[in-house]
């Protein structure tokens, strides 16, 4: 824009080639400059000082010393927004997302897996831009993800049953992973069937869904085309894959599939939320979290149409409020919360759903 001070980026990574790609993919972005490069470490130690970037990307497998353990003492002493440039390979993947509890903002596959030069450099600036905007967290300054079972400071139980076939859809981009930890983590086994869209690149879905899986009383897992959608299940959708919601003879399935992209993102929250309003209209929730940009925005007030009961999280817990304030100034939500009274917020909104079997007349209508 401008006027405005370009966004100044530091490539941390110990392939040249890498380096050169990545490089080139902001090279063409006005709002962008590449303030230098670093192989390792300790070169970004030094580059850090003299050239004062404002966002770094950072390959996690370095020599001299790991990603992990850089980020750590940088979140520590120097806190800067950080990309993580990570190998889609499943080990790789968690790493990335340990890196993401640690404090980086987001995570992006290495150049040359599924990724096209348009694809990378569409995906790359956006989440450059992303970081720019964000508030730099701390590694134990948000929620800790901890079962409802297991803290006394989990939100009281809900006396008044959830209809069977409610539907709890849940939408994020940047920040999002850990602020989905936050909430799911304190939701029961017994909440209903829950379907998410996280803007996340392949294979590091499933790896996410494996981890929250680990930390959560509901069962988590990559959504797979054709899933049902129950009580005490939560659906990831796959990265780069689009999921839908659809109703056959009076139950909730999962449609996994591409497409083209919508606000940039595959998978999309708008197309969620759009089609959960369609499947479940006033017997659903929907929630909108931390990220950068609009999606999910038409989306949620398209399920607050159709009835629905709608949440976003507020600015001062997100690490990037353009997601939430958009679809606030939609008028698509109800409440406005900070992310450690969400969970309890879902699980009232939840028990006072109105029961039944069919979307509701205004939602089949505007179809």
């Amino acid at each position: 824009m401008p006027g405005r001070p370009k966004i100044k980026v530091l490539i941390v990574d110990d392939s040249a080639i890498v380096r050169k790609i990545l490089s080139e993919a902001l090279a063409g972005e006005p709002d962008i400059e590449i303030a230098g490069t670093a192989p390792d470490p300790y070169v970004a130690r030094d580059k850090i000082l003299s050239l004062s970037p404002d966002v770094l990307t950072l390959d996690i497998e370095m020599p001299r010393m790991d990603g992990l353990t850089f980020l750590e003492k940088l979140m520590r002493f120097h806190p800067l927004p950080v990309i993580v440039i990570s190998s889609l390979a499943q080990p790789s993947c968690r790493i990335a997302l340990q890196a993401l509890e640690m404090g980086a903002v987001d995570v992006l596959g290495k150049p040359g897996g599924p990724y096209s030069v348009g694809e990378l450099r569409d995906g790359l600036a956006h989440k450059v831009r992303a970081a720019a905007a964000a508030r730099i967290r701390r590694p134990g300054a948000g929620v800790t993800p901890q079962r409802p079972q297991q803290t006394a400071a989990a939100p009281p139980p809900i006396s008044t049953p959830a209809p069977v076939d409610a539907l709890l859809a849940i939408g994020a981009s940047t920040g999002g992973t850990e602020a989905i930890a936050a909430v799911l983590s304190r939701l029961p086994a017994s909440t209903p069937g829950t379907v998410i869209a996280q803007h996340i690149p392949p294979e590091f879905s499933r790896a996410f869904a494996g981890r929250l899986n680990e930390s959560c009383a509901m069962e988590v897992r990559e959504a797979v085309d054709g899933d049902a959608i129950r009580p005490g299940l939560a659906l990831i959708a796959p990265g780069d894959l689009h999921m839908t919601v659809r109703r056959a003879g009076g139950h909730l399935f999962v449609s996994v599939k591409t497409g083209p992209r919508v606000c940039y993102q595959r998978p999309s929250v708008d197309v969620l939320f759009h089609s959960a309003a369609d499947a479940a209209g006033g017997r659903s929730v929907g929630v909108i979290l931390t990220g950068m940009g609009n999606d999910g925005a038409q989306g949620m007030l398209r399920m607050r149409q159709s009835g629905a009961r709608t949440i976003a999280q507020d600015e001062a817990s997100c690490v990037v409020f353009g997601m939430p304030r958009e679809a606030i100034g939609l008028g698509g939500v109800e409440q406005v919360l900070a992310l450690d009274r969400i969970p309890e917020a879902i699980q009232h909104a939840l028990a006072r759903l109105p029961a039944g079997s069919a979307p509701p007349a205004a939602a089949r209508a505007s179809r």
